[in-house]
């Protein structure tokens, strides 16, 4: 996108499109992924907090994230083999600034049921797999909670897990809304502007949203802010 701001020339060729759609395919699965991990490890901090270092490991963080990216290389090799396979029935201009899975369904004039299917079934799986990761790890974190009897420390442990909560609902939300959206309702404005926010909006907002728990950056704003008044 920012090389096309710039140059003349704003084309790509087919194997670079496919190598761009299988590179942000790999990373939008595994955020996927890594948000149901993460879910998972407040958990283990909050339910068993002297135990969470023996219980995460450095071996056992390594092997999730191993893992997570493993299974993101595979869903996205399924969708990049299935989708540059397809005829396309044209190449002129495409109204967009990367090559989106819904935007090559549009420019295919082959039949896109098995896409379809692969898209509703593989990454449906993912998707249903993580969202119940999170929720029922959540379940158990409300669980642990309730237990707490002061307020001060149910108030403390639900702290900790709003930013993930919000970059959960943010997230899933805007690629359940994208790619599970009815085909016949699909607009190339509306993918642009979904596109847009979860390539660009959520990235940008995801280190505000984790750092505003954050001590020292809570002191920071709070040394700003009284700066400012003075």
């Amino acid at each position: 996108m920012l090389v096309d701001l710039v140059a003349q020339k704003k084309s790509i060729p087919f194997l670079g499109c496919a190598l761009q759609f299988l590179t942000f395919c790999v990373f939008a699965d595994s955020e996927c992924l890594l948000l149901a991990v993460m879910a998972f490890d407040r958990y283990k901090a909050i339910s068993r907090p002297l135990l969470y270092t023996a219980h995460m490991s450095s071996r056992l963080c390594s092997l999730l994230v191993a893992g997570v990216y493993l299974v993101g290389l595979t869903d996205a090799l399924i969708h990049t083999t299935l989708a540059f396979h397809l005829c396309f029935c044209w190449s002129n201009e495409i109204n967009h600034f990367f090559c989106d899975l819904p935007l090559l369904y549009l420019l295919s004039c082959s039949d896109i049921e098995i896409n379809e299917l692969a898209l509703f079934t593989v990454f449906g799986f993912i998707e249903l797999s993580t969202i119940s990761g999170v929720l029922v790890s959540y379940f158990y974190i409300i669980l642990s909670v309730m237990k707490i009897r002061s307020p001060e420390g149910r108030f403390k442990a639900f702290s900790t897990c709003t930013s993930h909560l919000t970059a959960v609902s943010i997230f899933q939300g805007t690629i359940l809304f994208m790619y599970f959206w009815p085909s016949s309702s699909y607009s190339l404005d509306q993918d642009k502007m979904t596109s847009l926010f979860y390539t660009l909006v959520i990235p940008t907002l995801n280190p505000l949203i984790y750092s505003l728990q954050n001590k020292d950056v809570k002191e920071a704003l709070q040394k700003l802010r009284s700066k400012r008044c003075l």
